[in-house]
């Protein structure tokens, strides 16, 4: 039997794409790298190496506390990236996982970090069809992104498409009670469209276990609209 350190190791990093959906657009953290016309780009996704002795989830942890201070955030693997010359430093092979959390606990975290900004994600392409996606800046100055990060956007917005439908994945950019506008926002900001609203509260009812609260939304200036909220029995 060969020893494994006897043949060369490509370091393995984990990187984060922690999205909200915010004024109608899928928005992901990017940070600014110093390095960034060596890298390819100014901005690039939260990471850091995997150490010794820790799992891909323990990292996930480690860079989301030290980067936003964010915890218990849904996260789940998007993919692994290793072609040898993503990065010019040598051979990286990244682990992506996406974090999904409010826009209220990104913008939070974001604050916490002078390093950190929020992009909206955009792409230009329907469905699960496209290739990279764009990191654009509140004002609406793309961000250059480092790496291959623009082609893991876009496919964390295929991702993101893909699981909508037959997935609680939309509710993981809500807080715990929310109303059926927010959802179907939520649904029309990653798929880039408008729904209609029957047709679509129609299908979410009957794709999901949701059950009235009983409360309404405060604070608006039209009739408060129900709360509702994942039935944790899934309507049995």
């Amino acid at each position: 039997m060969s020893d494994i350190f006897e043949h060369p190791h490509p370091a393995v990093a984990v990187d984060l794409a922690i999205l909200c959906v915010q004024d109608g657009a899928v928005h992901c953290a990017v940070m600014r790298r110093e390095d960034g016309e060596e890298m390819g780009g100014d901005w690039a996704l939260p990471g850091g190496f995997v150490h010794r002795d820790c799992s891909f989830d323990d990292t996930v942890a480690r860079v989301l506390a030290d980067k936003t201070g964010l915890q218990d955030v849904h996260f789940e693997q998007l993919a692994s990236y290793g072609a040898p010359d993503r990065d010019p430093r040598g051979h990286v092979i990244s682990v992506v996982y996406m974090a999904i959390t409010t826009a209220e606990s990104l913008g939070k975290g974001i604050a916490q970090n002078p390093a950190l900004t929020l992009a909206r994600v955009e792409v230009d392409w329907s469905g699960e069809t496209g290739g990279p996606a764009r990191a654009m800046a509140a004002d609406g100055t793309p961000l250059t992104l480092a790496f291959d990060h623009a082609d893991i956007l876009g496919d964390m917005i295929k991702r993101l498409r893909g699981k909508l439908d037959y997935t609680p994945i939309g509710f993981s950019f809500l807080p715990p009670r929310f109303t059926l506008l927010e959802v179907q926002e939520v649904h029309e900001a990653i798929l880039n469209h408008p729904l209609t609203k029957p047709a679509f509260r129609r299908k979410l009812l009957d794709r999901h276990a949701l059950r009235p609260t009983g409360a309404r939304q405060t604070g608006g200036a039209f009739r408060p609209a129900e709360l509702y909220e994942i039935d944790p029995k899934g309507g049995q």
